[in-house]
């Protein structure tokens, strides 16, 4: 069993395209997925929350600036290069729309996992996560209706229930386990990331099958729409290396790279859906999850080898 959940990490690039042509291919496989992605990312946050303990969760607080500047960079650049690719690859209605409100959403809460892969610093992508996902409800409004003039309601509720069951609970029940059983977690170290690494192959099935309809009936064109999620994707690690001015800790550029890159899609739908939007809004974020999902585990492997 550990050969194989090592050899699914080693390899994962590989599995996430297999899952995700499984996907496209039979739908069905991932609409049974569907209703667990809230689980399954919280069982991630879980995984990925044994590997560090309540001493690296204060040494993150200790030095304020450096989460600040992942809110900075999450949002502010990030929203930016959000519209102008939406402008450059769709010129407005509401694809363009859409893109810019991928731009504008906080960081994915997959990114620690990535992180953890690349041996970045994993509290601090963590806490990263945790406090971009908080300030959500009250930037992510401002930022859109600013670059689009259009209105968007905050699904607080959504919102913060995600933050609580996803984020919050489980990390702490994580770090909690850590700090106070580590020699027998620590046991396990060389296994979460596999672990997160199956449990990351069945949010992208999950991802993957209930889009599939749609992403295929835009023919052509949703090679388009990729090209522009991609080229997001790709902006938002340029965005991360500008950490660099404030840390040359390796690990910790590692943190920020992904955690500027990963963008949380689950969230785009609940946004739309309380705002009244059409659904075309929400087409841009399911397009980059499946992006994003292929680009990160690439991403992890090439700052290992190097």
């Amino acid at each position: 069993m550990r050969r194989c959940i090592l050899f699914v990490e080693a390899h994962l690039l590989w599995w996430v395209i297999g899952a995700t042509l499984l996907g496209l291919g039979l739908p069905a496989t991932g609409q049974m997925m569907a209703p667990a992605i809230g689980p399954l990312l919280a069982l991630l946050m879980l995984l990925i929350s044994l590997t560090f303990d309540v001493h690296a969760i204060r040494r993150v607080l200790a030095r304020p600036e450096k989460p600040l500047l992942a809110a900075v960079l999450v949002y502010v650049p990030m929203s930016l290069l959000g519209w102008l690719t939406g402008r450059a690859f769709f010129a407005g209605g509401a694809l363009a729309a859409g893109q810019t409100l991928v731009g504008a959403l906080p960081t994915d809460v997959s990114s620690p996992l990535l992180v953890l892969m690349a041996r970045g610093n994993v509290a601090m992508a963590a806490v990263f996560n945790a406090f971009s996902t908080a300030l959500s409800p009250l930037i992510v409004p401002f930022l859109f209706v600013w670059l689009t003039g259009i209105e968007l309601a905050s699904p607080l509720g959504a919102i913060v229930g995600q933050l609580v069951m996803i984020v919050l609970l489980p990390t702490l029940l994580g770090v909690t386990l850590r700090t106070g059983f580590g020699g027998f977690f620590a046991r396990f170290d060389d296994l979460y990331a596999g672990l997160g690494s199956l449990v990351y192959l069945l949010i992208l099935l999950a991802v993957v099958g209930p889009n599939a309809a749609t992403i295929l009936g835009y023919g052509a064109y949703a090679l388009v729409i990729a090209a522009a999620a991609l080229c997001l994707n790709l902006a938002g690690y340029a965005v991360g290396l500008v950490s660099r001015f404030v840390t040359r800790d390796r690990q910790e550029v590692i943190a920020f790279l992904f955690t500027t890159s990963k963008k949380e899609f689950s969230i785009a739908a609940a946004f739309v859906a309380a705002s009244g939007l059409p659904a075309e809004v929400a087409i841009p974020a399911a397009f980059f999850a499946v992006i994003q999902m292929i680009t990160s585990p690439l991403a992890a492997r090439l700052l290992v080898r190097r």
